[in-house]
Order: C-alpha cells, then sequence, then structure tokens
C-alpha cells in the first residue's frame, strides 16, 4: 500500500544486483549535541515495557476503528488481494513459469510452476513446489516468503538448484535453504543458512559466493555485508568464516560483495563495492586479481554479454565531451578496459524524458522511459548500429513497461512481456517478439505482434470516472506535475474528500497503476485520489532527484505543499477536505507536512516512517541513506537536517491535522521506534494521534494478504472520517 524505502539503490550494476545500498559516515568530524530525547525507552524494540505501551496503543486504535460499516471496508478490500481471477505475473526459466501466489486458502502463499500451453488456459494446472502454510505448520515458525535463486544449468539441461529465501517475521533477515526442483523438496544436508541480511550468488552446483553475518566485523555499519566468502558443499558457516575474504569493504562502507555471471561464452565474476546509496565501485575478476572498472562513483554501470552500459548520475567529462547526467552510454567491455572511450551515446534524456530502466532479449535492447510521466517504450538494435524504433504500445497517462522473457531460450530469446497500467486500467500482461525485420504489419512497429496473454479484472466500476494531469508551482517556480482520479464532471467548490498521496526520494517515480483497493475504500465512496510526482524521485531523471538531496530537501516539501496548494485553488478540496498518506520515505514526506504546513491539510496518514532524523543513522539500516538526508553527527549538517526532522518539528499552541501514526515490530529497514517516539512525543503535547504497529510484516507492514488489508482499510478509513468530520 505504499512505496517501501528500497533497500537497494537504483540502478546498480546489471551482474551486482543486490547489493544494498548505504551512506557512509563521516568520521573525525565532532558530533552535534545530541538534543533531549524523553522517549529514548522505546527503542527497546522488543523490551516488556515498550511492547506494553504498543499493545496498549494498538488497543485504542482497534476499539475506535472497528465496527460492522469498518469490516465490511475491510472485507472487500481483502476480497480484492485474494481474488483468484488477479493474473499470476510469471517468471520463465527453462520450461517452466514460475509463480509465488497468495489468496484465501494459501494467506503464507504458495511457489509454483506451470508450462507455457497452462499458463494460456482459462485454468492453468499448477505444480505445487513449496506450500509455506504447511511449512509454517510443521515447522511451527511463521514464515514469509522472501524469494528464490536459481542456478542456471549448463546448455541443454532443466533448472534444478534453487536457493529459497524465508523471513521469520518479514524483515530483510531471511533464512536460506537449499531446495531441489528434480525432487520438490529441501536437500537434506544442502547449503543452508540462518537469517540474516544475506547475499549470495551461485557458483555452481556445489559452490555459493556468500556474505553473511558471521559475527564480530561481518557486517557494516549499516547492517549489510562486508565481505564475500566461498561457500562449499558439505562445509558449515564457521569453516566460511575462517576463510579470508574474496573480496571485503571497509565498515563504514554499505556493502560489499561478489555475484558470478553464468552466460555461456562470458562467464565472469563481479565484486561491488557499495560506498553509499549513490555511489560504488565495480571491479572485474582477473586471474586472483580484481580489476576496477574505471568510471565515477556515482555511475550506474551494467554488464551483458560483450557489452558495458553506463548511466551517469551527474555530468560526465569524457575526453572532449560531456555527457548530461541520465544518457546511457555502451561500449564493448573489452574495449573499455584496455582503455577506449570511444562511447556511443544511445539514449539521450530531454527536459521531459528519462530513462527507467532497461532490459536486454538475446539480441535487443529495451529502454522503458517516462515523458512526463508517461510512459514510452524503444527498441534499440545493437548489430544495426543501435538504430532505435518506438513501440507503440504506450497510451497516455499509462505505466507500460517491457522486459525480456528469457533471453538465453534459443526459441523465445527475444521474447518479450509488455505489462501495461492506469489508474482506471486494470493490469494487462502482453507477449510480443522482437526480429530484425520487427514484423510484417504494415506500421513496421517492433511490438506490432504482441499479443494478450492476461488481463485483470476491474474491481469497481470506472466508467463515472477520470484521470487527469495538473502541474503546480512550486515555491522556486518549478513546475510539479501530479495525477488526479475521480469523478467526471467533478464539482470544483472545495468540498471533495482528497487523498494527496507521495513520496519523493531516493530516484523512484510514481507512475500511474491500478489498484481494485484504492477503487473500493477511497473512490467508491466518493473521494479524489491524487499521486504527486515531486522532486527527490525519478519522474525526470537523476537530476529530479538529486535537486532534493540533503540540504536541499525542503524542495520536495514545498513541491508537495505546492500540490496542495493547487488542489485548493483549483476548488478540488480545500484544507479541511484534504488529507495526505505516505510511507517509509514517504512517511518522513508526510511528516513534515505535519509539522511545517499543518494548515494545508485535515488529516494525515503516516507509516513505517523515517520521523527522529537526528538518530535515524543509529536505528536499524538508517545510516544506509546519509547519502540522501546527510549526518546528523556532523554539526553542520544537523544543522539542515533538523530542518526536517518531524520528531524535533512539533510545537505546542499548534492546530496540528488529525494523523494516524502506524509501522511493524518486524520492521528491520526503518525499524517501529521513530513512529513510537513520534506519537508518545505527540501523546505527551496533548495533540491527537492514532497509532497502530503490526507485530510482523517488516518494512511492508503486513506479511499476509488479511495484514495487507487491514493497514490499507484502517488508514483509508482513518481519513475519510476524519475528512468528514466523523472522528
Amino acid at each position: 500500500m505504499t512505496d517501501a524505502l528500497p533497500p537497494t539503490s537504483p540502478f546498480v550494476s546489471g551482474e551486482a544486483a543486490g547489493a544494498a545500498a548505504a551512506g557512509e559516515a563521516t568520521a573525525g568530524e565532532a558530533a552535534a549535541v545530541e538534543p533531549a530525547d524523553e522517549f529514548l525507552w522505546l527503542e527497546d524494540i522488543h523490551g516488556e515495557a515498550a511492547m506494553a505501551w504498543v499493545r496498549e496503543r494498538n488497543g485504542r486504535t482497534d476499539a475506535a476503528l472497528l465496527n460492522p460499516a469498518y469490516e465490511a471496508l475491510e472485507a472487500s478490500v481483502l476480497e480484492v488481494l485474494d481474488s483468484k481471477d488477479r493474473i499470476a505475473m510469471v517468471s520463465k526459466r527453462g520450461q517452466w513459469y514460475y509463480n509465488f501466489w497468495r489468496d484465501e486458502a494459501n494467506p503464507r502463499g504458495l511457489w509454483r510452476r506451470t508450462t507455457w500451453e497452462s499458463y494460456l488456459g482459462n485454468a492453468p494446472e499448477w505444480q505445487v513446489l513449496l506450500d509455506v502454510d504447511a511449512l509454517c505448520t510443521a515447522e511451527d515458525t511463521q514464515w514469509i516468503w522472501a524469494g528464490a535463486s536459481l542456478l542456471r544449468p549448463a546448455p541443454g539441461e532443466e533448472y534444478r538448484h534453487a536457493m529459497l529465501a524465508l523471513s521469520p517475521d518479514g524483515g530483510d533477515a531471511v533464512a536460506y535453504r537449499e531446495f531441489d526442483l528434480a525432487t520438490l523438496a529441501f536437500v537434506p544436508g544442502g547449503f543452508e543458512l540462518p537469517a540474516a541480511k544475506t547475499r549470495l550468488s551461485w557458483l555452481d552446483s556445489d559452490t555459493l559466493y556468500v556474505g553473511t553475518d558471521t559475527g564480530a566485523g561481518s557486517m557494516t555499519v549499516s547492517s549489510y555485508p562486508a565481505a564475500a566468502r566461498v561457500l562449499h558443499r558439505g562445509e558449515s558457516l564457521a569453516q566460511m568464516a575462517a576463510k579470508e575474504p574474496l573480496f571485503s569493504v571497509p565498515l563504514n562502507h554499505l556493502s560489499g560483495g561478489v555475484s558470478h555471471s553464468s552466460t555461456p561464452g562470458f562467464e565472469r565474476d563481479v565484486a561491488y563495492d557499495v560506498l553509499d546509496f549513490y555511489n560504488s565501485r565495480s571491479y572485474l575478476r582477473v586471474g586472483e586479481n580484481w580489476v576496477h572498472i574505471d568510471v565515477p562513483d556515482d555511475m550506474n554501470v551494467s554488464l551483458h554479454r560483450e557489452w558495458l552500459l553506463l548511466r551517469p548520475r551527474t555530468p560526465w567529462h569524457v575526453n572532449d565531451t560531456v555527457h548530461a547526467a541520465g544518457t546511457l552510454l555502451a561500449i564493448g567491455l573489452d574495449a573499455f578496459m584496455a582503455g577506449s572511450r570511444d562511447l556511443l551515446i544511445i539514449f539521450a534524456p530531454t527536459p521531459a524524458q528519462s530513462l527507467q530502466s532497461w532490459s536486454w532479449t538475446r539480441d535487443f535492447l529495451l529502454l522503458n522511459l517516462l515523458s512526463d510521466v508517461s510512459a514510452k517504450i524503444l527498441v534499440l538494435d545493437p548489430a544495426a548500429g543501435w538504430a532505435a524504433e518506438e513501440l507503440d504500445a504506450c497510451p497516455p497517462l499509462h505505466s507500460v513497461d517491457a522486459y525480456a522473457v528469457d533471453e538465453d531460450d534459443l526459441d523465445a530469446g527475444n521474447d518479450y512481456w509488455l505489462v501495461a497500467s492506469g489508474y482506471l486500467t486494470p493490469s494487462t500482461v502482453y507477449r510480443g517478439t522482437l526480429a530484425s525485420e520487427r514484423s510484417t504489419d504494415p506500421s513496421g512497429t517492433p511490438g506490432a505482434a504482441a499479443a494478450l496473454v492476461r488481463k485483470a479484472p476491474s474491481f469497481f466500476s470506472t466508467e463515472n470516472y477520470s484521470v487527469e494531469q495538473h502541474f503546480a508551482t512550486s515555491a522556486d517556480g518549478t513546475r510539479i506535475p501530479y495525477f488526479q482520479v475521480g469523478p467526471k464532471g467533478l464539482l470544483l467548490d472545495g468540498g471533495n474528500p482528497t487523498l494527496l498521496s507521495g513520496y519523493g526520494g531516493f530516484e523512484v517515480s510514481r507512475t500511474p497503476a491500478y489498484s481494485g483497493a484504492v477503487g473500493r475504500s477511497w473512490l467508491e465512496r466518493g473521494g479524489v485520489y491524487v499521486v504527486a510526482n515531486i522532486r527527490g524521485g525519478g519522474e525526470y531523471g537523476p537530476g529530479w532527484h538529486t535537486a532534493a538531496l540533503r540540504e536541499n530537501r525542503h524542495r520536495a516539501y514545498e513541491d508537495f505543499a505546492a500540490v496542495a496548494r493547487d488542489l485548493a485553488a483549483r476548488g478540488v478540496a480545500a484544507p479541511a477536505r484534504l488529507g495526505c498518506s505516505g510511507g517509509s520515505n514517504g512517511g518522513l514526506l508526510v511528516g513534515n507536512m505535519l509539522t511545517t504546513y499543518p494548515e494545508l491539510f485535515g488529516a494525515i496518514s503516516c507509516g513505517v516512517p523515517l520521523l527522529d532524523m537526528r538518530r535515524y543513522t543509529k536505528l536499524s539500516a538508517g545510516a544506509s541513506w546519509i547519502a540522501e538526508y546527510g549526518d546528523p553527527d556532523v554539526p553542520e549538517q544537523w544543522e539542515f537536517i533538523k530542518t526536517f526532522s518531524p520528531y524535533h518539528l512539533l510545537r505546542t499552541g499548534v492546530d496540528y491535522p488529525a494523523t494516524f501514526i502506524w509501522t511493524a515490530t518486524s520492521d528491520d529497514r526503518v525499524g517501529p521506534v521513530q513512529a513510537r517516539k513520534m506519537a508518545a512525543r505527540m501523546e505527551a503535547m496533548g495533540i491527537p494521534v492514532w497509532f497502530h504497529e503490526a507485530l510482523e510484516g517488516g518494512h511492508a507492514g503486513a506479511g499476509n494478504n488479511e495484514q495487507a488489508a487491514r493497514l490499507h482499510t484502517a488508514s483509508h478509513e482513518f481519513l475519510w472520517r476524519a475528512l468528514s468530520g466523523e472522528l
């Protein structure tokens, strides 16, 4: 229900993907004076007194929230989440199509697979690989599925070896176990790693590269692995820990590790040293040595077969050329390592258009772009001098993403998925094939042959609603786009209950997306739903993000406030009828709306938030984000950080809007304590606040659909009551 604060940086090196991102603590600086904090005792996450405080507040919120009407609404949202008619998204591995599925009968979920022929039918026949609910019962542990890492087999062989990630509470720390896809069982005596923030990569069927918690000095101050070692079949974790690291980084860097690429003909090891969330170094293993890929630390590095792709986050000066931030450059990897800098510009950003992601098929490169936050897709052909053609598959004000089905399948290597969604358009999945002749369609577009595979059902009637895009003007004159979803012929008298959502951080883009839950819990009740594309996000490329970093953080908040004012000026919603919601970094956003712009809102829902920016680096994975927010232990940085630390900005005598703060005990990314302390300080100051803390679910705040429905509905019900004057 919310944008989670990412555990890893966007555009991390292609073959080093999976590295966590973090901030490098500044050494040798005098610590800032610690402000008085009367609620430090709530930082004892599982302490008896702290948990008693949590249970008491949860009881208060339940007593105020629960009634037959609320329960009916929550059941309606859960019906959406549990619907057997929603799309089962799949990933192709060999001949099989894999999916993870939760519904009413399987709240913890099924990991399963089917064939393509079966998937195309109305009722696919699924082979269940792992029943997580049954595993929970057998082991008396409330496991939550966290993914699978499969070993690429030798050509002509089928996938067999998998490492399954299972979280005991929904947090980022996961246990890994080896699973055999031939016997459909865990491997007796196979690879097994206890719960930790582990990073691993298959080398071969008997060998893993592993970075994990093996005791003092093995994890960075950001709580991620600082080294990678080789783990052979039959070795214990202690035996592995006794070896010299294959690669390691200083503990004040965010993370380090090694990944192996097993692409036939292009097998290689890549090591990554993630300095902070936006700076990293990649190394190729040559013999026994690690050779640095010599680019600036803020470069996004991606390796694919013979190609090296580079995307600078800031302008990059190469010889006599300056490559703008957000440009995508290509060069042969061998040529680059030999000293060549004959870089090819294969995408150049414009003020309105930015590159969001890319995906390789066997012979083509798919670029997913945003043009004023609407999707655009290009197909590039390296064999034809990187000639580009546009896929004619992107309606305005929609999200459309294209990515490879399976680049290594000889028969399907140029097949691609096309996934489209809009605020009023349920997700639709197509499959197409790219070819040098493009297609026989008269239009000549490479996407002409894409065929419909699946279309999700609509969970609310959409014919009476419309989607509009508007632009607000921020304090410094920057135009800020936002989407508005509401009834056609909306009466612009300021009286519409309106929910404004935002994120504004970590180069995360908020793009149009269908939500049956939002439709049922907000739109069908007569509300207006708004999403703001504020700075700090990635909607217009890396410059849109860096404009709101650290000392310029206020720009994100000014942008959001500008949208709120524009909604009032246009007559959509007066402040008393305008609520806002955000989670994680978005929780920090709406926390600043509460403390800095209280006059603009009638209600605020603040989830899994950062709020105490004085101590955030000392809580959970907080040190990871120094590059985003700054280091509060450096006095001159605390001077600007304290201007957006909601915990320190609360004042007496202010008429604050109604506020709901929610979090999760098991969140090991942001953690629950900032939410606890904010609610406790508000209570102590006589400021009305609702508080709820889920006991599991991690940073998502929910470990199953029932919990997700509860959090979504509770947030929307609180906002609706507050904006309708019912609290």
